[in-house]
């Protein structure tokens, strides 16, 4: 079977299909919705190790949930002491699980010597990963993608350091760093991260559709299955693909009065979370990916880029789903 529980630690998760941590995107927001909707587990932005121990309004924010559970942090950073403190800190404010970047591939971040660059960089990956394990008493996980470059691709190398200083799951995102998301992700490297860890690997990259799904998993022999921009404006999908990895009939999209829903409920939480000025102008990319594919889209996504005001933005969506149960 495809689908199977996953134990990390003491924690037991029904199901191994995953969303991944985004910054912009992965905020309480919307793993609020997408857990609700079905994922076996759902993680914070990263989070700067920095930020987090300086109690930032934007860290903060970041950890928020509406009591989903298990609560998952990810943090990034290059210094082991801070990643350590951050780490204690995240667990003595609920986090069950605190994962670990090591696969960002933005510049901002690499330049600090963070994320994908500590592939680069073993031995001071094993020190952020050995504090991190030892200051806190909750799992500790690790995200990271094949290696730097077609020629580091050292992602199995780093994995069993990883499992031997204690990190109880690893996800590998299929790519190297320098690809950043260019070319395709190659699940058949991620096999090589499975046979040289016990320790549970989940795969990533390029999961867009629910076949998708089953053929990472086959290809990599990865126990479960992170998807990223496969949930833009679909947090249903994460369910329909562990419904196809089980062998169950998967269920067709929401109905267009079921995502109207969806959406305005996404949409109100995005202004309780953010406040009005900010909440407009994050809540403008998840209305454009939600409307992906349907009529006169492209028209209404202008729209609702160029305004301001939160009860005009209400009516928009309002009326473009209107529109588009008319023409059903």
């Amino acid at each position: 079977m495809l689908a199977s529980k996953i134990t990390v630690g003491p924690v037991c998760l029904d199901m191994n299909v995953f969303l991944a941590p985004m910054t912009g995107v992965s905020d309480r927001a919307f793993r609020s919705l997408v857990k609700k909707m079905g994922a076996g587990l759902v993680i914070s932005e990263m989070i700067a190790s920095q930020a987090m121990i300086r109690l930032t309004r934007a860290s903060m924010r970041m950890i928020q949930s509406h009591g989903e559970e298990p609560m998952v942090v990810q943090l990034a950073g290059c210094e082991p002491d801070v990643m350590a403190e951050a780490a204690k800190l995240n667990e003595d404010l609920g986090a069950k699980i605190i994962d670990i970047n090591m696969g960002c591939p933005v510049k901002k971040v690499v330049n600090g010597h963070a994320g994908s660059a500590l592939m680069r960089d073993e031995a001071l990956a094993a020190k952020i990963i050995e504090a991190t394990v030892k200051a806190v008493k909750v799992p500790v996980t690790l995200k990271m993608r094949t290696g730097w470059d077609d020629k580091s691709r050292n992602a199995p190398k780093l994995a069993k350091i990883a499992e031997d200083l204690g990190v109880q799951m690893i996800t590998v995102h299929g790519r190297t760093r320098c690809q950043l998301y260019n070319g395709r992700s190659d699940w058949k490297f991620i096999r090589s991260v499975k046979e040289a860890v016990k320790v549970p690997v989940i795969g990533n990259g390029d999961v867009v559709t629910v076949e998708d799904a089953k053929n990472l998993l086959e290809q990599s022999g990865a126990d479960g299955v992170m998807i990223g921009r496969g949930a833009y404006g679909r947090p249903w999908f994460i369910q329909q693909a562990y419904d196809y990895i089980s062998g169950k009939t998967v269920c067709s999209d929401p109905s267009i009065e079921e995502q109207l829903a969806i959406v305005l409920e996404h949409f109100e939480d995005i202004l309780q979370l953010y406040g009005v000025e900010g909440g407009v102008k994050i809540a403008r990319k998840h209305l454009g990916w939600y409307s992906k594919g349907l009529k006169d889209s492209a028209d209404y996504r202008v729209h609702v880029n160029q305004t301001e005001c939160p009860v005009k933005m209400r009516s928009l969506v309002q009326d473009f789903y209107k529109q588009q149960i008319e023409t059903v």
